[in-house]
């Protein structure tokens, strides 16, 4: 199976979550390893297949996905290899024949409000967990402090429907370390958004988790990715 990568986002340190378009039927897939768990050292900047962009060849694969997650396949990272990367250009052009201005456009009903401007899907329901949002109105991208723990990313975001603030993951807003958020990027971002910069974000559903007690677990949203248009138009 070929992709391309269009979801790269951090997880605990020292791993990684990818994602991307089926080369041939342009639906998203999920690349998990045996182990179930990626490792940074895949990284192309690390020597391995994997970027934003990446043309990736995953050898043979097999569907293990289950609502909401049906992307996930099992591959061998040994055998995959990069054979190819779109330029910022063509990554775009890719992202747009796949993006709608509606989350529940990308993930259906199933996707209801959860607490305080978050959303999510109820554990086992939904028919997908990734897709590309074109966002509409104003986007504000800042850093939220969070006492004895790095600060985290986050984007306040609507649809028309959903106005939310969401964790953004997006693994070129953090450090080498993944943990730390990179201050000058996002700063960099934050300021291309408020000019009106066109975007668009790669959006995903976590593995079901509970943030509140009085909330059973959920795939909640976040943002995998800013896609900002390149300057090349």
């Amino acid at each position: 199976m070929r992709i391309v990568v269009n979801h790269l986002t951090r997880m605990q340190p020292g791993y990684i979550c990818v994602a991307g378009l089926d080369w041939e039927s342009g639906q998203h897939v999920r690349p998990l390893p045996p182990e179930g768990r990626l490792r940074a050292a895949l990284l192309a900047q690390h020597g391995g297949p994997f970027a934003l962009g990446a043309i990736v060849e995953l050898g043979e694969t097999r569907p293990v996905g289950h609502p909401p997650e049906v992307e996930d396949h099992r591959f061998a990272p040994r055998a995959a290899r990069q054979i190819g990367l779109l330029s910022p250009r063509q990554l775009w052009e890719t992202l747009q024949a796949v993006s709608a201005p509606r989350l529940r456009t990308l993930f259906g009903d199933a996707l209801t409000p959860r607490g305080r401007r978050g959303c999510g899907v109820d554990y086992g329901a939904g028919s997908v967990s990734l897709g590309c949002l074109v966002p509409t109105g104003p986007l504000h991208l800042y850093i939220q402090p969070r006492e004895g723990r790095p600060g985290q990313v986050r984007l306040r975001v609507g649809d028309g429907e959903f106005d939310l603030d969401l964790a953004v993951t997006d693994i070129t807003l953090y450090g080498p370390d993944h943990v730390q958020p990179d201050t000058v990027g996002v700063a960099r971002v934050s300021a291309a958004l408020r000019a009106g910069h066109p975007v668009l974000l790669s959006v995903g559903l976590t593995r079901a988790m509970t943030h509140d007690e009085g909330i059973p677990p959920t795939h909640w949203l976040q943002v995998n990715n800013i896609h900002l248009e390149p300057g090349d138009a």
